[in-house]
């Protein structure tokens, strides 16, 4: 077929790898927030807010509901939600979050990638001081920029920022929930939301160095427990 097929064929399957692995960690965020309140969209704001962040990803609408009945069976098992801490190659800081049900496994599976690429696994508390917790909103609305800036700064939006028609909204993490029940009650229609962790200070290094790190942070996001990878290189 020839090397242009092979890498088209190539991108493919690493986007349809990257989908899969998106589709994987909202399942297990609509499970978490279904068991903490409740399988109704109406009444659990939580929900509201991963079925939005499922629909910005092109998560079909039978997944979504299908997630929804799943999380509902008793029987279906909880996700915990773990932190990770530590330190990768040339003292990159690395924070990995974590949605498991045995926790024995992902604990082990996390220690031997620091382990085998050039990291340290660090105790709670050894990185997360350098990174500061944010949230984050994705909207669309009319409203001009500046207004809407002066109409939310009172419910804790420090930031707004324009990408081409889309607004995203920054505020310390604390401020989500008030946030986002301010946001529905102007009826303000949010596309998405997420939270960050953003690094106080990023370090520079070499390409050569920057590769090392890469391959850690590559083998973290591949493992299924794995929700979110957070660093502070440059």
């Amino acid at each position: 077929m020839g090397r242009a097929f092979e890498f088209r064929k190539a991108r493919k399957m690493k986007r349809w790898s990257a989908m899969a692995k998106t589709f994987t960690r909202i399942g297990k965020d609509i499970v978490m927030a279904v068991k903490e309140g409740g399988s109704s969209p109406e009444s659990n704001s939580k929900l509201r807010a991963v079925i939005q962040n499922a629909k910005a990803a092109n998560m079909p609408k039978d997944n979504i509901e299908r997630a929804i009945k799943r999380a509902s069976d008793k029987s279906t098992g909880n996700f915990k939600e773990i932190l990770f801490e530590g330190y990768g190659p040339s003292g990159i800081a690395i924070i990995v979050e974590t949605a498991s049900d045995n926790n024995n496994r992902t604990v082990a599976n996390i220690r031997s990638y620091f382990n085998k690429y050039g990291g340290n696994l660090g105790t709670a508390g050894s990185v997360e001081f350098m990174f500061d917790r944010v949230c984050s909103f994705k909207i669309k609305t009319e409203i001009d920029l500046e207004e809407l800036e002066l109409n939310l700064i009172d419910f804790g939006v420090d930031e707004v920022l324009k990408e081409d028609d889309v607004l995203i909204l920054y505020s310390p993490f604390e401020n989500y929930g008030q946030i986002q029940k301010e946001l529905e009650s102007q009826k303000i229609e949010i596309i998405s939301s997420e939270f960050e962790r953003i690094p106080k200070q990023m370090k520079e290094l070499s390409e050569e160095k920057k590769e090392e790190v890469n391959i850690l942070i590559e083998k973290i996001e591949e493992d299924d427990d794995v929700q979110n990878v957070f660093h502070n290189m440059n």
